[in-house]
């Protein structure tokens, strides 16, 4: 259910800006996703788990708010992002 050190540091090294970026929104919103779309495959198989419901619920609402502060700081980096990212809207 969570990420492996490989797949973090996978997705680190293609979202980072510069070398050794973690911190940067592209970087947090990506593994925010993966945690995301992990949690979605699991609900498929444990439909009443209402305690991971609670989490992937904060997980989506921290993403919606780092997305958000991107879109108000740099709209193109915000439009490259979910493009990338497939997120929809």
């Amino acid at each position: 259910m969570s990420i492996t050190a490989a797949k973090k540091a996978e997705l680190i090294k293609s979202y980072a800006q510069k070398s050794g970026d973690t911190g940067s929104p592209e970087v947090q919103v990506a593994l925010l996703s993966e945690r995301i779309n992990n949690l979605t495959e699991h609900f498929k198989t444990h439909i009443k788990d209402n305690h991971s419901r609670r989490g992937l619920l904060k997980l989506v609402s921290q993403r919606r708010q780092i997305l958000d502060y991107l879109n108000r700081t740099n709209q193109t980096r915000y439009r490259e992002l979910i493009e990338r990212l497939g997120i929809r809207r």
